[in-house]
């Protein structure tokens, strides 16, 4: 009897000692994953979004960026921000625009999933005077998204490129371009297009008469209590008005939404909204109706009014976006 209790005893005992060292384990592996865990996991804004952090080389300048543009916490750090734009400034003028966040994304994006071995730009934003004498040569589209900051030309040493250009083609990511020779692919957030260089007919100044308008939101994703903002580009020809109206179409529903101007130069006239002249941004707020039920995610859809001068479209579409209900 004393035998078996002393047993007992120690089987007990053992059995505490083991527990205790499990739990020590579960307490220091639990410690270990929140370390390695990322601090103010999120989701990110861009539906093609990078860590975070864009590593680039300048052919041209010969200095290299190394910076983390985006916080923890999913914010954009503004200084950072403001290291891109001189980085990638027009390199004739030295003239610089902020560099649209879809596209720092999307580079980073290349980088992070594709690693090449180094990125170098060899074109980033270009002056419109800077942009106006390489079309005069034949060497640069008229309209060219360069010159809205939209755009990098970009080697990437370490991987196949004419690979990666069918890759970004297959996803849609916007527009690009294979420059076999000159060994870079051209980048861009504008609409979907593919081109090599004996097709690219860059001296044809396709985007004449608004023949090439797009829109593209400021962010990919919304939270409910986020407006959209949205800008159009490649506008070309003047006056052009926008149905003060606009829809989101997907998901197989339509949701309607409205415009306000969110830039100077604008009017309001007989719903619609007349853009008369050039200037920096043509920019519109996106109100969404309150009561809208589960998350949309489409195009928004503007119109056009009439007149429509030259080759203006009667629809202007945007990026797909998410917004969440309210």
């Amino acid at each position: 009897m004393l035998v078996s209790r002393a047993r007992s005893g120690t089987l007990r005992f053992i059995q505490i000692g083991i527990s205790f060292a499990l739990g020590v384990v579960a307490i220091v592996a639990g410690v270990l994953v929140a370390a390695a865990a990322p601090r103010g996991s999120f989701t990110p804004r861009f539906f093609f979004a990078g860590g975070g952090r864009l590593v680039l080389r300048h052919a041209y300048f010969d200095t290299t960026l190394d910076v983390r543009y985006r916080r923890t916490d999913g914010t954009y750090d503004a200084a950072v921000l403001g290291q891109i734009n001189h980085f990638f400034r027009s390199r004739e003028d030295g003239r610089e625009a902020p560099v649209s966040l879809r596209l720092i994304e999307l580079l980073a994006y290349i980088r992070d999933h594709y690693h090449p071995q180094q990125m170098i730009l060899l074109s980033g934003y270009r002056s419109p005077q800077f942009n106006a004498g390489l079309a005069a040569g034949g060497g640069a589209a008229l309209a060219s998204l360069h010159t809205e900051a939209m755009a990098a030309d970009v080697m990437f040493r370490g991987v196949d490129m004419a690979r990666l250009w069918h890759q970004l083609r297959a996803l849609r990511t916007g527009g690009a371009g294979y420059y076999r020779k000159e060994k870079f692919l051209h980048i861009d957030t504008g609409p979907p297009r593919f081109w090599e260089e004996t097709t690219s007919r860059v001296g044809e100044n396709l985007s004449a008469g608004n023949a090439r308008i797009f829109a593209r939101t400021d962010f990919d994703r919304y939270a409910p209590t986020d407006d959209a903002i949205a800008s159009l580009h490649s506008v070309t020809a003047f006056p052009l008005a926008i149905a003060a109206e606009a829809t989101l179409v997907g998901d197989n529903r339509t949701v309607r939404v409205t415009l306000a101007p969110n830039s100077s130069g604008i009017e309001s006239r007989d719903g619609c909204f007349a853009i008369q002249a050039p200037a920096d941004r043509y920019q519109f707020r996106i109100a969404r109706p309150d009561g809208t039920t589960g998350t949309a995610r489409g195009r928004l859809v503007f119109k056009t009014c009439e007149p429509r001068i030259e080759r203006t479209p009667e629809q202007i579409e945007s990026n797909e976006i998410e917004l969440a209900a309210r």
